[in-house]
């Protein structure tokens, strides 16, 4: 496979190329093109001139979209396979990927035909024979930037929201897993998309991205990846809309009274290593009263010795490689700097490549990287607590922001670890990871601004407008 970048509906072929490998065999399988400012600039035009001349009436937005979610419906296992190679996600994960974004995009849909303003009561002294309402208008082009781990349900939580609202996109996948995206340019203009309503680059963020972020013909720009790089976003786009969806170091607490310690223990460990490991909202650090400390570790450790890690596209898979060898030789380097510090491990810690053997780590404190960093690898720490407000402390104890869980029987304390908890979403009795499509999705502090999950993000690329009539 080899794609350019996507402008007005056509692939146009690209001077220098970028490789896209097999996770696992290390193999290359693709090329991308490698996007100049002179790409980024005429993508951007392209976007421009067809949000101002073409516009989609909400039931056409609609169409499309069902269109596309049925056209991934019936291509689902060759885009899970795509996921599968150029990821490393194993197979039953790739195929729910593709599952959740296709609701993802019905979701969208649906939303294309519910935008809407509100009546606005001018009810003060001085103010008599006016009535007002609001009305919520496309901002107009979007720039798109998707990262490297769920790149197809990543991808349409920022597509299929941006052509609901009306709006045109340039995007800008990451340059790691890049096809995924491609094969999505392709099926929404198979679905009905106008030429140019979606135009994609290919290229490292720090050079087609930055191009992106410069050009002030872009009215928003969404974007998921590293709080370093959404800084810079934030930084560089002025007073420009941005949405930021950013990191974290998940943690997950399990009070003495969980309704179900087994199985709260099955749930940490199996989500801790998701897409081994490589997700905002993995769990990572797991404080567990030391009343239920043993039969928590007994059923934790046994979920961990019984996963199969390996090739990905082997379907009884259920951990694969990390994206790179790189980061797993840097998670790897954490693991052993925390062994070094006084932590101990429990299972694996072991590297072979990019794979990084399933880790439960005992012993750690709150300045090791493994817990006061964001891991990003199948590496999940399990730290015992006395008392419950100690735990909520340690847990608020980090410069992220993003998503928390608690196990607990206890509907009082539930709701006080709503109110205290320092996070977007309070997650009760299930874990950190849990994340349903159409909630509205996003952290405070160092985790990001803005709200995903397509009728908040609507509300996002939409700008509200206020109009006033004198009677």
């Amino acid at each position: 496979m080899n794609y350019g970048h996507y402008i007005h509906g056509e692939w146009i072929k690209s001077e220098e190329t970028l490789s896209v490998y097999n996770k696992y065999t290390g193999e290359e399988f693709a090329k991308v093109g490698k996007g100049t400012r002179e790409v980024v600039t005429e993508a951007v035009t392209n976007a421009f001139e067809t949000f101002h001349s073409i516009k989609l009436t909400p039931w056409q937005r609609y169409e499309i979209l069902m269109r596309a979610a049925e056209i991934f419906k019936e291509r689902k296992e060759e885009l899970a396979l795509i996921i599968v190679r150029e990821v490393g996600k194993v197979l039953k994960d790739a195929r729910a990927e593709i599952d959740r974004g296709i609701q993802t995009f019905i979701a969208s849909a649906e939303e294309a035909k519910r935008i809407s303003g509100e009546g606005i009561p001018l009810n003060q002294a001085g103010v008599d024979n006016k009535m007002a309402f609001s009305i919520r208008v496309p901002v107009g082009v979007i720039g798109a930037i998707t990262p490297f781990n769920f790149p197809f349900n990543l991808t349409a939580h920022k597509l299929g929201p941006a052509i609901a609202a009306g709006n045109s996109i340039v995007l800008k996948p990451a340059e790691m897993t890049p096809i995924i995206a491609c094969k999505m340019a392709e099926i929404l203009t198979e679905a009905g998309l106008p030429a140019g309503y979606l135009n994609v680059v290919n290229g490292f963020g720090q050079e087609t991205g930055q191009h992106l972020l410069e050009d002030e013909r872009i009215a928003m720009y969404t974007f998921t990846g590293s709080p370093g790089v959404g800084r810079h976003i934030k930084s560089v786009t002025g007073i420009r809309k941005v949405t930021l969806e950013l990191g974290n170091n998940s943690p997950n607490i399990v009070h003495r009274d969980a309704p179900d310690i087994e199985k709260a223990a099955e749930l940490c460990v199996t989500r801790g290593y998701v897409n081994a490991g490589q997700a905002c909202i993995s769990v990572q650090r797991v404080y567990v009263h030391r009343d239920i400390l043993d039969r928590f570790m007994d059923k934790a450790v046994q979920v961990a010795q019984s996963l199969n890690v390996g090739n990905p596209e082997d379907p009884t898979m259920d951990v694969g490689p990390m994206i790179s060898e790189k980061e797993a030789k840097r998670a790897e380097q954490w693991i052993q700097e925390a062994v070094e510090q006084g932590a101990k491990i429990i299972v694996g810690g072991k590297r072979t490549g990019a794979i990084l053997e399933p880790t439960i780590l005992t012993g750690v404190t709150p300045e090791m990287k493994v817990v006061c960093q964001e891991v990003f690898a199948p590496v999940i720490s399990i730290i015992p607590f006395d008392d419950i407000e100690d735990a909520f402390r340690q847990a608020n104890d980090t410069r992220f922001g993003l998503q928390v869980g608690l196990f607990t029987s206890d509907i009082t304390l539930a709701m006080r670890a709503a109110h205290s908890l320092e996070f977007g979403g309070v997650i009760i009795n299930d874990v950190s990871t849990w994340r349903a499509d159409v909630m509205p999705y996003g952290g405070i502090k160092d985790s990001g601004i803005g709200k995903e999950g397509p009728h908040h993000a609507v509300q996002e690329m939409t700008d509200e407008k206020i109009v006033v009539i004198s009677l």
